[in-house]
């Protein structure tokens, strides 16, 4: 397993946990991938296993947790957007400081709500040199699974009343995710991540304000973008995030058959993806210049 360090930074007057995967051996300043889940997920819930392969590819990663999920500090299990994309403009800032880092190629990286607030920072952030956002959620009120009038009036009444949802359920329950099959791939994460710290538990209030929209951000993305899609995506429907890829500037879109939201995680689903995900950073970032990569390259040129 690559060697990763625990480590905390400062996000308004509370801290965040997170995970730093170095480069083994990097010589120069190079890049890095800030990660992050969205909703109630954590970083213990299968994150590490694509900052591994980064790392290993020569990309050092930052992942972290949301205040008031995983090991942040905060108020417990409470979710607000804005919120979040603060966490984020946090993280970025902490991994500019670091001196094996170069400030100019630092990557946004979220899976899904995460993947919207990948978008959302990249695009407020001039210096950020690419996204990815994968199995994205990026608009709910054009991707959100639409269950039973009865669930929904239901989930809308807990939120007026500033009370907690699931975060996943079954259909004819009230839960931010409640697509079919959905409970069971999430917690099918949560069963093979590391430790997991995950609470089925996520305040409501924040239905009753501003939508969460970030893909209407695409249109203006100054930079390299990423997105990851399965064609069978139950949680968050496919057709809204490809509008939004094919809108922005500098996206590159790929397409999952028989993908559904859960399944890249683990097993061939994830491989396709993180092997996709390699190969755009090496397009547009190159790596992390360490003493191996420099003697490969060496010999390359003399054979």
């Amino acid at each position: 397993m690559t060697t990763r360090e625990d480590l905390t930074f400062a996000s308004g007057t509370d801290r965040c946990a997170a995970w730093w995967y170095p480069v083994r051996a990097a010589t120069t300043p190079g890049p890095v991938i800030v990660m992050a889940h969205g909703l109630s997920g954590t970083r213990r819930d299968r994150l590490g296993a694509f900052a591994e392969r980064f790392t290993d590819a020569g990309f050092a990663a930052l992942v972290f947790d949301h205040r008031g999920f995983g090991d942040s500090g905060g108020e417990p299990d409470l979710f607000e957007p804005a919120r979040q994309l603060q966490d984020w403009r946090a993280a970025i800032a902490y991994a500019r400081t670091r001196p094996d880092i170069d400030a100019r190629r630092v990557v946004t990286f979220g899976s899904s709500m995460g993947g919207g607030n990948a978008l959302a920072a990249a695009a407020e952030d001039p210096r950020i040199a690419a996204a990815i956002s994968q199995v994205p959620f990026l608009d709910i009120v054009a991707q959100a699974y639409r269950g039973p009038l009865s669930v929904r009036l239901r989930t809308l009444l807990t939120a007026v009343r500033g009370g907690y949802l699931p975060a996943v359920g079954q259909p004819h329950e009230p839960a931010f995710i409640n697509a079919p099959d959905s409970e069971n791939g999430w917690r099918h994460v949560v069963a093979t991540g590391e430790d997991s710290r995950w609470r089925n538990r996520v305040s409501a209030r924040w239905l009753l304000g501003r939508p969460f929209r970030p893909a209407r951000a695409a249109r203006d993305l100054h930079c390299p973008w990423l997105v990851c899609i399965g064609e069978q995506d139950q949680v968050a429907a496919p057709g809204p995030a490809i509008r939004a890829a094919r809108r922005a500037p500098h996206a590159e879109l790929r397409l999952y058959p028989g993908v559904d939201h859960f399944d890249i995680y683990d097993g061939p689903e994830h491989e396709a993806l993180v092997t996709d995900q390699i190969t755009f950073l090496h397009r547009h970032l190159g790596a992390h210049e360490s003493t191996s990569t420099r003697h490969q390259s060496h010999d390359t040129a003399t054979t």
